[in-house]
């Protein structure tokens, strides 16, 4: 049993093909980066089928795919690339961070969520969803940046790019008011190996408790139904009873837990 790496994502894809396509689910976020990742690994056992995966993203944040405890108890990475943070199913995590015999510390604890039967929220909201479009760019990356912020993440980084790349595509929705103000939006991403996943789901504070974030965040998995996708996603973020709520109430139903966890810089 042995790791692999790669920064080729045609040669990953075509050595995990199987693995990936057997729960996409599971495998999301290392779908989701493949194609923009700095390394890509595939965890293979003796008989040559490949059980587990991981996307690494700069600056060195690997992903965790769907994997065995052992598979992540094995992973070492070359000397001076050793990940500062580390994403994935909770108890992969947490069997590499501490064979990895690095101080590490807890970042945040989600849930992987699967849209079920879509129910519309009851009571409707008031007012529309709506296809952003170019004009819809910097108040999108605005949000995006309070989003960010609201997380924990970085909202220095520029939006402007990954916001107008969604917009482009028509795969960013916002919600109006019935007077024509936008007040909330949600995204979803491509659709990959029958998969999306609905992600930035931000209501401005002083727009929250009307129902637009539930207006919305519908919109937008029907949209991705509609388009071809066999399984909506979203992961919440478990300290967040309120959105945990929500999304199950839209039908939306556990899938695994995930653990982000930091680690303190390796010292020489």
């Amino acid at each position: 049993m042995t790791w692999h790496f790669t920064e080729d994502s045609a040669a990953f894809r075509t050595a995990a093909a199987e693995h990936l396509a057997a729960d996409p689910a599971r495998n999301t976020a290392v779908l989701t980066l493949m194609d923009r990742a700095d390394r890509l690994g595939w965890w293979a056992e003796p008989d040559g089928r490949v059980t587990g995966v991981l996307a690494e993203s700069p600056p060195r944040v690997p992903a965790f795919g769907a994997m065995p405890v052992e598979a992540a108890r094995a992973l070492v990475f070359p000397a001076g690339t050793e990940p500062t943070e580390l994403r994935g199913e909770t108890a992969a995590v947490e069997a590499y961070a501490e064979a990895s015999g690095r101080p590490w510390r807890p970042t945040v604890r989600m849930r992987l969520f699967r849209l079920g039967r879509l129910i519309p929220p009851d009571p409707a909201p008031a007012g529309r969803a709506r296809v952003a479009d170019a004009a819809d760019v910097p108040l999108a990356a605005a949000w995006a940046r309070d989003f960010a912020r609201d997380i924990g993440e970085d909202p220095e980084q520029d939006f402007t790019g990954p916001v107008g790349e969604r917009i482009s595509e028509g795969r960013l929705l916002l919600w109006e008011s019935p007077d024509g103000r936008p007040v909330s939006m949600a995204a979803v991403s491509r659709t990959i190996e029958g998969q999306a996943r609905v992600h930035l789901v931000y209501t401005p504070p002083a727009d929250r408790g009307r129902g637009h974030a539930a207006g919305v965040t519908a919109a937008v998995g029907r949209a991705a139904l509609d388009s071809g996708a066999g399984q909506v996603l979203l992961f919440t973020d478990l300290g967040n009873p309120t959105s945990n709520a929500l999304y199950r109430r839209l039908g939306y139903r556990p899938v695994t837990d995930h653990l982000g966890v930091a680690f303190a810089p390796v010292t020489v």
